[in-house]
């Protein structure tokens, strides 16, 4: 039997129970990029946010068709291309292949479509041509727009009057329209831009369309969900929905997902304020699975705020989850006692993990029961009996990491890596080696001042060392297991 997703719906305003019209299939569409320029941070949330929930939904059995779009025809498109005196093509192939490039690099795993707009022009203008057709889009000159007026419950997803409409958005003044807030399904050419021909003049298609034609191609008239960045709701998805639905006469997309948005230390990543932070960038400072770790740990309608300190944060606390791997690899074994109490804490993160997914993906919830139960196996570690269940507890950990993207790494490389990357640590680990054998010669000799001196000469360096039945661990401070 499939579990039960509830999904919080921008549409309705409420959780609603994910109910999809065949049994065990989900039918996703998610606004992809603008190929003008490199990837940033807002680009990598929105595409690691659907990521998270498409793994989550095969996790549970359900099926999953995924359709990211590459939008690759646009004004900021023609207007970069203009700019650098190349054609426009060029520029969008450019940063197609980097965005790819990048989302591959974040771990975030391939939609199963991605259509370009520019392989989609024929079905767009069939689109258009239906909706002229039902006398709810005009063209005026060699452009063709949407009549808001015409469709009943233009606002619906926004909870927008056309009076919010017309004073919270900067409206196209174009004197072809019959009203302000009507919007272009089609523009006509200008000097120097690509156009493509059509019933109404060369030109090319405007926005909106362009969703509405690739989603409902790949998906049907109506599926599951819609997704995107906060900044989408409106004017494109607002847009979407009538265009579709005054094209359909069905319902478009039944629950409309968005996720938060970016701040760079507490304000809002833009352009204007130049402080966008590009994924490459970001990838020179950190390791990827602690960029996904930083935006799991926020839910994902919340903004989430980036700075060095909260990215350093992510990285400490992925290191401390590796280092329990790694603990677990090297123990032998565990009381019965403590096993069978082990078992208990198991059987409920297992549950509990996936509990607060069906929540509304609710990653920081699932996180909490993570560091939760590696707490519990950090205090069984040096105890003696059967090792069975910490077994158990690594393989529903990883289960964990399997759907969110992390913990794939082998605990030794990935932990190795970190030690030699701490360029603040003044000690080579030859000479912490050796001073860990003098150290246990010492103990054996019960000297027990020589044994305390060398513990706080490595503590003075920046070394923890901890003793175990195992002999000796030692590891960078920021790499402490306790969680």
């Amino acid at each position: 039997m499939l579990k039960k997703v509830k999904i919080y719906n921008t549409l309705s305003g409420k959780k609603e129970e994910l109910v999809p019209k065949d049994r065990n299939l989900i039918r996703m569409y998610v606004c992809g990029p603008t190929v003008y320029d490199s990837a940033h941070l807002g680009h990598a949330r929105a595409a690691l946010t659907f990521d998270i929930i498409r793994r989550f939904l095969k996790h549970i059995k359900y099926e999953v068709n995924y359709i990211r779009n590459i939008t690759d025809i646009d004004d900021k498109i023609i207007d970069r291309a203009n700019k650098l005196g190349v054609p426009a093509n060029e520029i969008s192939q450019k940063y197609t292949k980097e965005y790819q490039q990048d989302m591959a690099a974040l771990g975030i795993l391939p939609p199963d479509h991605e259509p370009k707009v520019s392989d989609h022009i024929h079905d767009i203008i069939n689109l258009i041509e239906k909706l002229i057709s039902k006398k709810i889009a005009y063209a005026s000159g060699n452009d063709v727009f949407f009549s808001i007026n015409k469709f009943i419950g233009y606002g619906k997803l926004s909870r927008r009057t056309p009076d919010d409409m017309i004073a919270g958005v900067r409206i196209d003044i174009n004197e072809n329209k019959e009203n302000p807030l009507d919007f272009a399904l089609w523009k006509a050419a200008k000097k120097g831009e690509p156009f493509w021909q059509s019933p109404w003049g060369n030109g090319r298609p405007g926005w909106h369309i362009e969703c509405s034609t690739m989603s409902m191609k790949y998906l049907g008239q109506d599926f599951e969900i819609h997704g995107g960045g906060k900044d989408l709701i409106f004017p494109h998805h607002e847009n979407e929905i009538a265009q579709s639905e005054a094209a359909t006469d069905k319902q478009f997309a039944k629950y409309w997902m968005h996720n938060g948005l970016i701040q760079i230390n507490k304000e809002k990543m833009s352009k204007s304020v130049g402080n966008i932070i590009n994924v490459r960038e970001a990838l020179k400072l950190w390791n990827k699975e602690a960029i996904r770790l930083f935006f799991l740990s926020h839910h994902y309608r919340n903004p989430a705020d980036f700075s060095q300190q909260n990215l350093d944060e992510a990285e400490s606390s992925l290191q401390r989850l590796y280092l329990t791997l790694q603990r677990v690899r090297n123990i032998k074994t565990v009381r019965a006692k403590q096993d069978r109490n082990l078992k208990k804490h198991v059987d409920n993160f297992k549950e509990n993990w996936g509990k607060a997914m069906q929540d509304d993906f609710n990653t920081a919830g699932a996180l909490g029961n993570l560091f939760d139960l590696c707490r519990i196996i950090n205090k069984s570690m040096d105890s003696v009996g059967d090792s069975t269940t910490l077994g158990d507890a690594v393989n529903e950990i990883l289960i964990l990491g399997k759907t969110f993207g992390i913990l794939e790494q082998d605990p030794d490389d990935y932990l190795q890596k970190e030690k030699l990357s701490k360029s603040e640590i003044e000690i080579s680990e030859e000479q912490i080696n050796q001073l860990i054998e003098e150290r246990t010669s010492a103990r054996t000799d019960k000297n027990w001042e020589k044994s305390d001196e060398i513990r706080d000469y490595l503590n003075s360096k920046g070394i923890c060392i901890e003793d175990c039945a195992e002999g000796t661990i030692w590891r960078v401070k920021s790499l402490s297991p306790d969680t």
